[in-house]
């Protein structure tokens, strides 16, 4: 039973990276990444879809998320896997946030790459690159957290739900007009 609640208390503390891709199309539009510019293949090198605003805000919304949890965690007088000091409480759902954004947008240029256009479907593409970077970024810049939290089990199972999460948030996104597409 521990095991479970342990994978289950993993899941929780890593929905600021879940929740910053959500966050950037919520605060996206403004200031194109890439500002239209083509790379050496001739394609568009992200695409109209990834702004400035929409990276800042999605830290921005997943830093804010990680700080909830951690206040409902420390107020429950339950600490859900312990961000630990306030400090830790900013620092690890930024880094999360922050590897999330970096993973889409990787997504988003590897699928420029093989001829996927913005909106196209891309499979795991879409899925898995925003939570394996911010697992690379945990790992890099909060290495203590990530081998406490996510080594082996929680890391498997997060990324066995991201694509049914994904595929369901996208469907929210779309419903509300906030996505051109459901995928």
């Amino acid at each position: 039973m521990n095991e479970i609640l342990f994978v289950i208390q993993s899941i929780i503390m890593f929905i600021p990276a879940l929740i910053a891709n959500s966050g950037a199309v919520i605060t996206g539009g403004h200031f194109i990444i890439d500002r239209g510019k083509n790379f050496i293949d001739g394609r568009r090198i992200l695409g109209n879809g990834k702004t400035l605003s929409g990276f800042a805000g999605g830290i921005a919304i997943g830093t804010v998320t990680g700080l909830i949890i951690y206040a409902i965690s420390s107020f429950s007088g339950y600490a859900l896997g312990s961000y630990g000091t306030l400090y830790d409480a900013v620092m690890i759902p930024f880094v999360m946030a922050t590897g999330s954004l970096t993973g889409d947008i990787a997504g988003s240029f590897v699928k420029r790459r093989i001829g996927i256009d913005r909106g196209g479907k891309g499979g795991l593409l879409d899925q898995w690159p925003f939570a394996l970077m911010a697992f690379l970024f945990m790992y890099v810049f909060e290495r203590q957290y990530f081998i406490q939290h996510y080594v082996y089990i929680p890391m498997i199972v997060i990324l066995i739900i991201v694509p049914p999460i994904h595929r369901a948030v996208n469907i929210i996104g779309y419903k509300m007009h906030k996505k051109d597409v459901p995928w």
